[in-house]
């Protein structure tokens, strides 16, 4: 019997170098701390998302920008021993490479200072329909948004399901048409519709769409548009370590399991279930789970 060939993702937008510290607390004052845990891992939504996308059995490609340094020769190697192609990593000599500061409280929350070259080229201009040859789905965010606009409309033009990561208020609204699904952060929705209730706000938001909007809110799970109602997932209950790039796993799970042409309930039960496994390890990145945890995770509940 043939095995089944894996499903090809393509992933468009930032990939950074964290640099995350384990504290008791997150600083609020203007003192020394000293860490009692250090990891040096890759990060970003797309590079985030990318890489959970290949631990979980899919063949990935990235599209991303970095500059020329010592930093963006980490990052693609991390993402190349993941088995991420990152022969669309365009690397522009004279910039510098986005870096992240991380701390991590002891209930896995985070604190994020981030850094990125204002004056790395955002041209996208090059992103054509080549990328998508043998794709199976698309994902993009808001980071870099001239990626997400190149990219989504080929997607939708090639039939193919994709995801939007609208972690924050996208500065182009008009993104938020042109993929299958838009994934909201919980902030990014209440800022866009004034509304606190996620799912008064997704309902709202949603009302002219023609396409799918969730959102997520961490350890209260998602909420999803099925047809003009609004669906609740919970969240999978774990003890939380680390919840950074949590929600970057959720978005690439979400763009595998609509590849895979699961039913959305289902894809979003998937997606919970590897945001939550992410979770329950130290190091951003180096908690995103295996397909393996992911299937036994599901089939236990």
């Amino acid at each position: 019997m043939t095995a089944a060939r894996a499903k090809r993702i393509v992933c468009a937008g930032i990939t950074t170098l964290d640099i995350i510290y384990a504290l008791d607390a997150i600083p609020t004052v203007p003192l020394k701390f000293r860490s009692s845990h250090m990891v040096t891992s890759g990060g970003g939504l797309a590079g985030n998302a990318a890489t959970a996308c290949a631990r979980l059995g899919a063949a990935v490609t990235l599209i991303a920008r970095l500059g020329d340094d010592p930093f963006a020769t980490m990052m693609i190697a991390e993402l190349e021993r993941d088995g991420v192609d990152c022969s669309l990593v365009r690397r522009c000599p004279g910039y510098r490479s986005p870096v992240s500061a991380v701390v991590i409280d002891r209930q896995g929350e985070r604190l994020v200072v981030s850094y990125s070259d204002p004056a790395i080229p955002s041209d996208a201009g090059w992103i054509d329909g080549r990328v998508l040859r043998g794709a199976d789905a698309a994902y993009a965010e808001t980071r870099w948004i001239e990626a997400a606009l190149a990219l989504l409309p080929l997607a939708r033009a090639a039939g193919l399901p994709s995801v939007l990561d609208a972690d924050r208020r996208p500065t182009r609204p008009e993104v938020l048409e042109l993929p299958t699904h838009v994934g909201f952060s919980a902030p990014a929705l209440r800022d866009l519709t004034g509304m606190e209730d996620l799912a008064a706000a997704l309902a709202h938001a949603s009302r002219e769409a023609a396409n799918i909007y969730l959102v997520t809110d961490g350890n209260r799970g998602a909420w999803y548009m099925d047809g003009r109602s609004v669906r609740h997932e919970p969240a999978f209950p774990v003890q939380a370590v680390d919840t950074l790039g949590a929600g970057d796993t959720w978005h690439g799970a979400l763009a595998l399991a609509l590849a895979e042409a699961q039913p959305l309930a289902r894809a979003v039960r998937f997606a919970n279930a590897a945001a939550a496994l992410k979770c329950t390890a130290f190091g951003g990145r180096k908690g995103m789970p295996e397909r393996s945890r992911v299937d036994a995770l599901l089939a236990g509940t």
